[in-house]
């Protein structure tokens, strides 16, 4: 053997060494998130036992049996979101999932304690059993289990969700009935003044809309349209949503209007925050649109010319401080009511997203306790929340600038402030 080739034998030597070493330490991290996960199921699944079996002596006999317990779970979902920095939903659909986990697949959660299935596995089965009925169930573990433990979780959901149809004692016909009724559209803001809508139809719904957008685009890409078939889909949609634009129209104008065409014909009730030299034209700092964010002056003053409703917020450009508030509405809320909806931004629970325009505005000393009717006593709370600060356990200390104290059942605190200046 020549030096080079001895060389050559003991390089791949200590590589196969070290990636053997690599991928040992790899796969048992992979293992102990693995038992980690099963152990959070188990945890959160005695959770939701706990508050269903308190619910009777923790929430106020004034609720309705039913309520009681959906108060209470909400209530031990929403002390766990906030000690992690959860969102809350997130937390109750875990709890939802561990539940099945713990209570309906066993066998699979005891594969994920011994680590032969990640947790991304164990997600997978259960989404799909829960569309399975009871008589089904058992048939679609012992089937889908040892798929789990042998492939990739990509490939676990084609195998899943083929025998799912093939056990699922329920014809499709009356699932796609009962499915119909999720149907809903959704939105979701992205980077860079981009923002995503979701639409969840029936599939030959969804599959006519792609249809009729590639047909639009095609016949303005036949036109001569230098823009990408993308582009152009997106921008017949669009067109057909905003405008009433269709295929047929291009069939004789193959022309699809660009964007800035299109956002002209929306007449909204908006809400706009706008830095003062913005306005004056002498800053490039952006405005900010209720619900989304940041957008650029340019849009935000294409938004202000069209919209029949709309409250121009300006603020100091330094802190952010409000100006003066717009009264161009034709229904015009009270000054207060704007102002701290304005300083809040989303309910001021903390996690909380939903935006402040469709929450209460809560006393945070209630009124008939004193509680004065003012900005330093005003909080905007989604429904859900404002019920909860009222359970036992829960307090909220209102103090100075807007800044709120949550105090949870078992004894954690947590702070909130205000939505802070976008500028």
């Amino acid at each position: 053997m020549t030096e080079s080739t001895f060389s050559a034998v003991r390089a791949g030597d200590e590589y196969a060494a070290q990636l053997a070493e690599f991928s040992d330490e790899y796969a048992e991290i992979c293992r102990k998130q693995a038992v980690l996960a099963a152990r959070a199921a188990r945890l959160l699944a005695r959770s939701a036992a706990y508050a269903d079996a308190l619910a009777d002596s923790v929430v106020p006999a004034v609720y309705p049996p039913a309520e009681r317990r959906a108060l209470s779970r909400r209530s031990t979902c929403a002390a766990l979101a906030m000690a992690t920095r959860t969102p809350e939903q997130t937390v109750q659909r875990a709890t939802n999932d561990a539940e099945r986990l713990v209570n309906e697949a066993p066998a699979v959660l005891a594969s994920l304690e011994a680590g032969r299935i990640s947790a991304r596995h164990a997600q997978t089965i259960i989404d799909q059993l829960c569309d399975v009925p009871t008589a089904g169930r058992a048939a679609f573990l012992e089937a889908v289990l040892p798929v789990a433990e042998e492939t990739t979780n990509a490939n676990l959901r084609k195998r899943a969700r083929v025998l799912r149809e093939r056990l699922h004692p329920e014809s499709l016909t009356a699932r796609a009935i009962r499915s119909e009724a999720d149907r809903r559209v959704e939105f979701e803001p992205a980077a860079d003044g981009m923002a995503w809508v979701h639409l969840v139809t029936t599939a030959p719904i969804a599959q006519g809309i792609i249809e009729r957008v590639e047909a639009a685009a095609a016949e303005s890409r036949k036109a001569g349209d230098a823009r990408t078939c993308g582009q152009l889909q997106a921008d017949a949609l669009a067109a057909l949503a905003l405008t009433g634009v269709t295929p047929d129209d291009v069939m004789s104008s193959p022309v699809l209007p660009h964007p800035i065409e299109v956002q002209e014909h929306i007449k909204p009730t908006v809400q706009i925050t706008v830095p003062a030299l913005s306005l004056a034209g002498v800053s490039d700092a952006p405005a900010t649109l209720d619900g989304y964010g940041p957008i650029d002056p340019e849009a935000a003053a294409r938004l202000a010319v069209n919209a029949p409703s709309l409250t121009r917020i300006l603020v100091q450009p330094e802190t952010g401080a409000v100006l003066s508030v717009g009264r161009g509405q034709y229904r015009v809320p009270a000054d207060l009511q704007r102002a701290v909806r304005l300083r809040d931004g989303t309910c001021r629970a903390p996690g909380c997203g939903r935006r402040a325009r469709a929450c209460d505005l809560d006393h945070s000393v209630a009124w008939q306790d004193g509680g004065t009717t003012d900005v330093g006593n005003l909080a905007c709370l989604c429904r859900h929340h404002h019920r909860m600060k009222h359970l036992p356990g829960w307090n909220l200390e209102h103090g100075p600038g807007g800044v709120l104290d949550w105090t949870t059942p078992d004894g954690k605190h947590h702070r909130t402030e205000p939505d802070p200046a976008p500028f």
